[in-house]
């Protein structure tokens, strides 16, 4: 009876924060004055991408726009393809070699940061399909908050295999379920930093006087580090809704979900303090409860299994995740935390994140 009570007072705060953070988590609207960016996109072996990416960002709409494609040592067919695109707009640079110490995500942004020459940078993964109005709304939700040195948005995950499914879908459950955006607004705490390493605005003085990606050199997960380095230099950071400006398939296989999340573990929720926290948190409230399903206290689990399904339910209506991903919502939540324990041990023992070629200690 204790478990289930106690899996019942887990699952209650994710709903009520989910329900708090969405009347505050909204797509940005259009800029409201003329406005010039630039557009950096670091890009490494990103054949299947990189047309796409620089199409979507040149159809973009309401500003000026100069786009920054920086080949990091490419050995496919990337340089060729950014070659056969004839836009004046269009800059292609090539990245020096990695320095040691260095992530080469951060190393290539900071190179892109360097070569931009508008007071607004927007940092885009290459496999982010952004909407004509994405950049317009980006820059709108800046200028409406001059306070803001860096913000991001989640784009909408696109999920096809059932690993994707399993997993992506829970970003949104643990930013909205665990994240209180107000009071995030209302603090500069580090804590507090979050955003989604596919997309950022950043204003160009913030970013200096923050160190840019350089603060974060060896970083694997700038979703967490940047926001955290620029809040660290008195700079507030903020997020958007950017379900609606653009779309990112992050990963392709099981194999590429599994080290992609593995690899930034350790810089999030994967350390030996929070970890036995979290694993409290999401397996009693989430996971717990359909094991006490077959107990006499299915009741109170039954209706603390309720309140987790409806969080997701919620999400998923609101951000068009697929439905499936809601029916394996416990599974998922266990698979994260194996995740997240593996990648803690892997950490012990010193082990290495491969990623793009490339090795990393974590």
């Amino acid at each position: 009876m204790i478990l289930a009570l106690l899996c019942l007072v887990l699952a209650v705060p994710p709903v009520a924060m989910i329900l708090a953070n969405l009347s505050l988590y909204r797509r940005p609207d259009r800029a409201g004055a003329p406005a010039s960016v630039s557009v950096l996109i670091p890009a490494r072996d990103e054949e299947a991408n990189i047309a796409d990416a620089v199409a979507g960002v040149l159809a973009s709409t309401g500003v000026e726009l100069e786009l920054i494609v920086l080949d990091d040592g490419s050995t496919d067919r990337t340089p060729e393809i950014l070659r056969g695109i004839g836009d004046p707009r269009l800059r292609v640079a090539v990245s020096p070699p990695l320095p040691p110490g260095w992530s080469g995500k951060q190393h290539a942004c900071l190179q892109l940061s360097r070569l931009a020459t508008h007071a607004l940078m927007v940092f885009v993964d290459a496999d982010v399909r952004l909407a004509p109005d994405a950049l317009s709304r980006m820059v709108g939700f800046m200028q409406r908050h001059p306070n803001v040195g860096l913000a991001s948005g989640f784009p909408r995950q696109i999920t096809r295999t059932w690993s994707e499914l399993l997993l992506l879908p829970l970003i949104m459950f643990l930013l909205l379920g665990f994240l209180p955006i107000g009071a995030m607004r209302r603090s500069l705490s580090p804590r507090f930093g979050a955003g989604c390493g596919q997309l950022f605005i950043a204003r160009r003085d913030a970013y200096a006087s923050a160190g840019g990606h350089g603060a974060i050199r060896a970083s694997l997960h700038d979703g967490l580090t940047l926001p955290r380095a620029f809040r660290a230099a008195g700079w507030m950071t903020d997020l958007f809704d950017a379900s609606g400006l653009a779309t990112c398939r992050m990963y392709a296989s099981a194999a590429q979900v599994w080290e992609g999340l593995t690899k930034n573990a350790t810089e999030g929720m994967a350390t030996w303090r929070a970890l036995p926290v979290w694993t409290l948190i999401l397996g009693g409230g989430q996971v717990l409860p359909v094991a006490l399903l077959f107990t006499p206290w299915f009741r109170i689990a039954a209706l603390a299994l309720m309140l987790s399904f409806a969080a997701r339910m919620i999400l998923a209506a609101w951000f068009r995740q697929d439905a499936r991903s809601v029916a394996l919502h416990p599974f998922g939540v266990a698979a994260l935390l194996a995740l997240q324990w593996v990648a803690l041990l892997r950490a012990a023992r010193g082990g290495r994140a491969t990623w793009r070629g490339r090795s990393y200690q974590v």
